[in-house]
């Protein structure tokens, strides 16, 4: 049993193809990890470019955030992390999403992420990873180009 999609053909009740609403971002800040400056930053900045942002708040644990997408029809998950613990925690929003037959909603993240663990961080299943210094506007115009197309 798949879960629904905002892209899949959908009907307006009256069998016409519904057209999808904009791009639905969660944006999570996963573990022990207390600092959520950055991610609120996002958030706001993927909202003003027409997004829908669900902000999940601090210490969610891997499965609150995927269970939130899902629940969402998130198109994208965006992590935040400056803990270190990112190599663990990506990881199992990546799985329990590939659990939950919800591997089509992207994963990107962001934080102190050092350069020799973005490599294996990507063959894991994250889509891509902004590190320290990338601007807003490259992320939402990543998010925009990769995710899904903005509905008119």
């Amino acid at each position: 049993m798949g879960v629904a999609r905002h892209d899949e053909a959908q009907t307006d009740g009256r069998g016409t193809a519904a057209t999808p609403g904009p791009i639905r971002v969660v944006v999570a800040k996963p573990g022990l990890d207390g600092h959520d400056r950055g991610a609120k930053v996002i958030a706001r900045a993927l909202r003003d470019a027409g997004m829908e942002v669900i902000y999940t708040g601090l210490h969610q644990t891997p499965e609150q955030i995927v269970d939130t997408a899902i629940q969402e029809d998130a198109d994208a998950i965006g992590l935040s992390i400056l803990s270190g613990a990112h190599n663990t925690l990506f990881a199992k929003v990546i799985a329990l999403l590939k659990e939950r037959d919800a591997d089509d909603i992207k994963v990107f993240g962001g934080g102190i992420i050092p350069e020799a663990d973005i490599a294996p961080l990507k063959e894991q299943g994250v889509a891509e990873i902004f590190t320290p210094g990338a601007t807003t506007t490259s992320i939402v115009e990543w998010v925009t180009a990769n995710v899904r197309s903005l509905s008119a």
